[in-house]
């Protein structure tokens, strides 16, 4: 008797090779399903050359603010006030604190309204906290019509 593994013809290695080949083509389609981690930005990416109280005019809107629509990014800042203390659904993500240009008459880039998505919700702190979601150009006017913020975060995540 022969102690060798017996040798398999062709037509009976075929399936082998085939499986492993599906085993590396699902394996890479698992991979590539994942989304990819979120951009790091700051609000300085995203400024324009807008003016405080400028119109609104979205041929303003530069190259590099355009590829982040649609785009995952996780970016630091300050919620603005709300009467709400935990339980938020949505706010206001602001540039700066308080000691600046908070409220009316802030930049229209200097903001982020931010809707947290499904069960998630943030609570409100003074301190700086970053915001992961889905990044997108969208207005929201005032109730007189005038734009006071041009971009959206959908989040699920406040830290």
């Amino acid at each position: 008797m022969s102690s060798a593994a017996p040798r398999l013809s062709p037509d009976r290695r075929a399936p082998r090779l085939v499986f492993a080949w599906l085993v590396l083509l699902v394996g890479g389609a698992v991979a590539w399903a994942e989304d990819p981690p979120p951009k790091d930005i700051k609000f300085d990416d995203i400024k324009l050359a807008l003016k405080k109280d400028q119109a609104w005019d979205p041929a303003l809107l530069t190259d590099g603010v355009k590829k982040l629509d649609g785009k995952q990014v996780r970016i630091r800042g300050y919620i603005f006030p709300t009467f709400r203390q935990t339980g938020i659904k949505e706010f206001v993500l602001m540039r700066d604190n308080m000691e600046c240009c908070f409220g009316p008459g802030a930049a229209l880039h200097d903001c982020i309204v931010v809707d947290m998505v499904g069960d998630a919700t943030a609570s409100y702190t003074v301190r700086p906290v970053t915001v992961t979601g889905e990044f997108a150009i969208r207005e929201t006017p005032d109730l007189d019509g005038t734009t006071r913020a041009i971009y959206h975060l959908d989040s699920r995540e406040v830290k």
